[in-house]
């Protein structure tokens, strides 16, 4: 069963279908023609990541304007800034069924929360705990977020080859911005032994699954929010950038440009 005959099953009769909606609402948001998306997806946070990529390939930016930006190289490789937080991550992994690509990558920044995830570590999730609450409108909450395991073995390869560490375990997403302060949701964490938390990971795993769009995530720790200095603050993000945000974005770059001659063909198996 195609994916737009799940979504079209219980449509009431007259009503356009799901792919006419979202081929006419990629461009609206991000400004970009569909026939300049490429197969292989990079998504961010960051609208500095998006200004790299367009520098490093002398590529257009569009959508300036627009709530998204996105760029494409000469190699069919696109870069989209999608905004924070989880209904944000569901609607563009929404929308990216317009354009049907061969692999997603999000460039995510995360809280470390155990000692082995120190500011400046890479984690590639294994999986992630659904505490945002968007994903529960595609799947029953015992659906468990998870990645693409041969989209994670090629970004993992590509880590290895540029002579960097990562870390592997599960994250916990939450839709809440502002918790450090939380004596109750810290114990919480605690006793869920998840290595990180975001604001994204676990949505774009799930919708993904759900769209049948394969999917990763490799996250840069940005901050270490259980402990009192290591909150984030504007001065300490700032310094997290400048020495570990390009090497987080070639990595990226890297991996979605040569996953497609190189690497292992990725299947989508619905369960």
């Amino acid at each position: 069963m195609s994916l737009g005959s799940i979504n079209d099953k219980y449509m009431p009769k007259g009503m356009p279908k799901y792919r006419d909606i979202v081929k006419g609402w990629l461009p609206r948001y991000t400004g970009m023609d569909l026939n300049l998306f490429g197969d292989y997806i990079l998504l961010t946070n960051f609208k500095d990541y998006v200004t790299s990529f367009a520098e490093q390939f002398s590529c257009d930016i569009y959508g300036e304007n627009k709530p998204m930006q996105a760029a494409t190289n000469t190699s069919g490789v696109t870069i989209i800034n999608f905004g924070i937080g989880s209904p944000n991550a569901a609607t563009i992994m929404d929308l990216l069924c317009a354009c049907n690509p061969k692999g997603v990558l999000f460039l995510g920044k995360c809280g470390g929360l155990k000692k082995s995830a120190e500011i400046g570590h890479f984690i590639l999730p294994i999986a992630a705990i659904r505490g945002e609450g968007t994903s529960d409108d595609y799947f029953p909450p015992e659906v468990p977020a998870l990645p693409s395991f041969k989209l994670h073995k090629f970004v993992s390869q590509k880590i290895y080859e540029r002579g960097y560490d990562y870390r592997t375990g599960v994250v916990y997403t939450t839709n809440r911005r502002v918790w450090e302060h939380d004596r109750g949701f810290l114990t919480k964490l605690n006793q869920l032994r998840c290595i990180a938390i975001d604001m994204e990971t676990a949505t774009i795993f799930v919708v993904g699954h759900h769209n049948q769009i394969s999917r990763g995530a490799l996250l840069l720790v940005s901050d270490v929010p259980t402990t009192p200095e290591g909150v984030k603050t504007e001065e300490s993000d700032e310094q997290v950038t400048k020495k570990w945000a390009d090497i987080h974005l070639q990595l990226g770059i890297e991996a979605m440009s040569d996953i497609g001659s190189k690497g292992e063909k990725i299947r989508h198996f619905r369960y």
